[in-house]
């Protein structure tokens, strides 16, 4: 099996990450439970300058390798790696930030794993002159039979496959959200991942 797997909120804990930095660059008292929009300028109520701000700084490489793993990913990925299935990483990070990911990867035991950026949110303008190593049509000709995913702006990316089946990682911003049909499941975490992907 091919398997599809976010890299924020899914592999590691960027948004409870992103509630310390707000606070620490703008006094914003946001705590992770209370971001209710996978928006994050909506989230922290940021105008335009802080927000550019506010993701250049958390996309150096020190930002990146300081994300705290979720708490099972790394097993439960090697164990998919393990019975044979193919696992790629395809996280909406700019290519800027490819080298900071992959190493993050390798620390965290996930080093058989393939990583691609894809530009899922068109967040290209914070970082300047960036390209991005998996073009979207280059994405629409891969074929995955289950994805691991927390944010509902992504679930597009998934209609040209009617058979896959989702894995809704659950979060504060994604709790209200409609799933989109009865290919999607809501996982609390990756133990429910592990039980679900036979």
């Amino acid at each position: 099996m091919k398997i599809y797997i976010d890299f924020d909120d899914c592999l590691c804990e960027t948004a409870r990450y992103f509630s310390v930095l707000v606070k620490e660059m703008f006094g914003k008292d946001v705590p992770y439970e209370d971001i209710g929009f996978f928006d994050l300028k909506r989230s922290f109520a940021l105008t335009d300058e802080q927000y550019e701000e506010m993701m250049i700084k958390a996309h150096t490489p020190e930002a990146l390798l300081s994300f705290e793993e979720t708490p099972g990913a790394s097993e439960t990925v090697n164990s998919f790696i393990n019975a044979g299935h193919e696992v790629s990483i395809i996280t909406g990070r700019p290519n800027v930030a490819y080298e900071a990911s992959r190493e993050w990867l390798d620390r965290h035991g996930l080093q058989r794993v393939r990583l691609y950026c894809l530009n899922k949110y068109g967040r290209d303008s914070f970082i300047k002159n960036s390209e991005f190593s998996l073009e979207i049509e280059d994405y629409y000709k891969m074929h995955f039979d289950y994805a691991i995913e927390d944010s509902p702006l992504a679930f597009r990316f998934f209609d040209h496959l009617p058979d896959l089946k989702i894995m809704v990682y659950d979060r504060p911003w994604n709790h209200d959200c409609e799933l989109p049909g009865s290919g999607y499941k809501r996982c609390l975490d990756w133990e429910t991942i592990k039980k679900s992907i036979r």
